[in-house]
């Protein structure tokens, strides 16, 4: 048996959105600058549907932050959807875990900008975020943040070869969600059927998009006051 020995498959967004449109009974012959304006507007909406969705695991990267004696507040990137796991290193030290706590916690807090070594954060998650620090880092230390982050997915820009910012293995989710999106416009009586493809396409690809590690519950044996 002869394979092509490739990993290459991954169609430019042009070729998408046509094939989303064939799905509909719109074919190439008919297709005006109207529907390519119509596909990237909905191409762009599925994707913040799907960042709603869940987390998909091709979205998240590492950001560092140099924190600064006395500043307890931090911009971070515009396209930043959720901080998933942050962790502090001391000059000469080891990395140390830090916990997320509410916008409540930290107004609750008797002494915001107490100084010492950060062990809590908060996240804010405005058009602007940014990241707030508790203690806020003091003097004793040169303080680097690392942090795992989940981000927006790049926007949806046919033309010139560009590609869809995707794993291989949601190119279909794709492809059948924005058939059934577009099916809203060209052919209302096909939605359901559409809908009924999405739905399928994207439940084998979120089942696919999981850590494969194991889950571990460990009762709490403490002692405890009433």
């Amino acid at each position: 048996m002869t394979t092509s020995g490739t990993y290459n498959f991954g169609p430019e967004l042009g070729s998408l959105f046509l094939n989303a449109f064939s799905r509909i009974q719109v074919k190439p012959p008919s297709i005006v600058a109207q529907h390519m304006f119509d596909a990237r507007l909905e191409a762009n909406l599925l994707q913040a549907e799907w960042v709603n969705s869940g987390l998909e695991l091709w979205l998240e990267d590492t950001q560092t932050i140099n924190l600064i004696s006395g500043t307890a507040t931090y911009n971070v990137p515009a396209n930043t959807i959720m901080i998933l796991d942050l962790y502090v290193t001391p000059t000469g030290g080891s990395n140390r875990l830090l916990l997320p706590f509410s916008r409540t916690d930290y107004a609750s807090l008797a002494t915001p900008l107490q100084q010492g070594f950060p062990t809590s954060f908060f996240f804010l998650r405005t058009v602007n975020p940014t990241i707030t620090f508790w203690p806020t880092p003091d003097s004793a230390n040169t303080y680097v943040v690392t942090y795992w982050r989940y981000r927006q997915i790049q926007d949806a820009v046919p033309g010139q070869g560009g590609n869809a910012d995707l794993q291989y293995r949601f190119l279909d989710a794709y492809t059948a969600g924005l058939a059934h999106r577009l099916s809203r416009h060209y052919a209302p009586a096909l939605e359901q059927q559409r809908k009924a493809d999405y739905d399928i396409a994207f439940g084998l690809a979120m089942k696919q998009d999981t850590e494969n590690v194991g889950l571990y519950i460990t009762p709490g044996l403490a002692s405890f006051f009433r």
